[in-house]
């Protein structure tokens, strides 16, 4: 089955507001947001690409948890068997879709599905100007500076810096996320779920000076904590993609010689 890819950023705050005054007084407000899903690209037969969707989520449970998913059909046709019923499937493992792409709707086997309409949620991106006359937006260059996070990371929070690496002075706590489209440095026990590379960023590389973690993942390609090898838990170890596959190793202190 293949892995879930991270395609845009999420985080559940809104950014500060900007105002543009009309002639009538009226205010109007906007902010920026982004949003951060999960892509799922399921693979006929869809009996066999489900039961390997519920092994993963027995091994790494909650992952799909509050994370908006789009569903790309792209590797499907309109006769595959049980693509009728995939979408009430989905729902019965609690797996939200914000987006369906790389099928045509007029299928006859998507008649009955429901195609989102909006998506909801997301994290601030900065203010957003709104213009006094129209005219044509200038595009928006991304901002590729690291976060750093100068205090532990306790379970339930999330980072997320979409745009470039996150460095994490402190612990991050079972159950605490860390996400990044760059790489990820967390000087401390990494003890929750470290994503990095999400914008299809596979060199990026996830570093801690104890590894502990819950989920580790590289441009979508993750393993959970019972498929990690056991040399590097509790130590000081980095993470990285080689051929589609995450590989653990020791980090190795440098030699200085005089």
């Amino acid at each position: 089955m293949p892995n879930p890819s991270a395609s845009q950023p999420l985080h559940p705050s809104d950014g500060p507001s900007v105002q543009a005054s009309k002639p009538n007084g009226m205010t109007i407000r906007a902010r920026g947001r982004s949003f951060l899903a999960l892509i799922l690209s399921p693979e006929a037969p869809l009996k066999d690409w489900l039961a390997g969707l519920d092994n993963h989520m027995q091994r790494a449970a909650g992952f799909f948890n509050r994370q908006p998913v789009i569903l790309d059909l792209g590797l499907l046709d309109e006769h595959t068997e049980g693509l009728a019923g995939f979408q009430q499937e989905l729902r019965q493992r609690h797996i939200h879709l914000i987006g369906i792409e790389g099928a045509d709707r007029h299928w006859q086997a998507l008649q009955t599905w429901e195609w989102p309409i909006e998506l909801q949620g997301g994290r601030p991106s900065g203010p957003v100007q709104l213009p006094e006359e129209e005219e044509k937006a200038p595009p928006l260059n991304p901002i590729k500076e690291p976060l750093i996070i100068n205090r532990p990371v306790r379970s339930g929070q999330s980072i997320q810096n979409p745009d470039g690496d996150v460095i994490i002075l402190g612990p991050v706590s079972s159950g605490a996320e860390i996400i990044a489209g760059g790489s990820i440095h967390v000087y401390g026990p990494l003890r929750g779920r470290a994503i990095a590379g999400v914008d299809g960023r596979p060199h990026a590389r996830i570093y801690t000076t104890k590894m502990e973690a819950e989920l580790l993942a590289i441009d979508g390609f993750y393993m959970v904590a019972e498929e990690m090898p056991a040399e590097p838990i509790g130590q000081a170890a980095q993470v990285y993609l080689e051929d589609e596959q995450l590989k653990i190793v020791l980090l190795q202190a440098a030699v200085i010689k005089n």
